[in-house]
């Protein structure tokens, strides 16, 4: 599941009283969320169904209202709070720029020249993206910041880093 969808954010409230949804999202700023035409909701662990848009539109630069089809009610609505929505990654290569965080997926980091691996998860937090990758066997979350990315090669799909001394030993022990 995790290699053709990604997780673009959550459902956080319902809205008004004809089954409209904050969608708390990770695609950036510069989205038309009018191209958006379907998106995921996880249901259960790993199980995760296809919803058509009705419409949407922007709240603000990370929310959107959303409209589900055949979702016509706020009772309706509110079953789908703290739902997880997701994306799959062909679509969201359409919506999200490619500065843009949740596009890093895929990517490769290189600290100081050395592979460390690939991105299988990005985690946004206010003041750093945590970039989770699989190290012998082991999940490493690997900070990008301004201190750590010393650049972004989008042809490449490598983000070049300088990590903190010993960041890596932390859990590679």
């Amino acid at each position: 599941m995790e290699n053709d969808y990604r997780n673009i954010g959550k459902i956080v409230s319902s809205f008004g009283l004809k089954g409209e949804m904050i969608l708390q999202h990770h695609l950036g700023k510069k989205i038309s969320p009018e191209k958006i035409k379907v998106i995921f909701l996880e249901q259960k662990k790993d199980e995760l169904l296809p919803f058509f848009l009705d419409h949407a539109r922007i709240k603000s630069d990370q929310e959107l209202f959303v409209k589900l089809e055949g979702i016509d009610s706020k009772e309706a609505a509110s079953k789908f709070l703290r739902h997880e929505v997701w994306m799959k990654q062909e679509d969201l290569n359409l919506h999200a720029l490619k500065n843009n965080p949740i596009a890093w997926v895929g990517y490769h980091l290189l600290d100081e020249g050395r592979d460390l691996g690939e991105v299988l998860e990005v985690i946004e937090q206010p003041h750093q993206v945590l970039c989770r990758l699989e190290i012998q066997t082991r999940e490493v979350l690997i900070p990008v910041n301004e201190e750590t990315l010393e650049k972004i090669d989008h042809p490449g799909k490598r983000l070049l880093l300088n990590l903190p001394e010993g960041l890596l030993e932390v859990y590679l022990g």
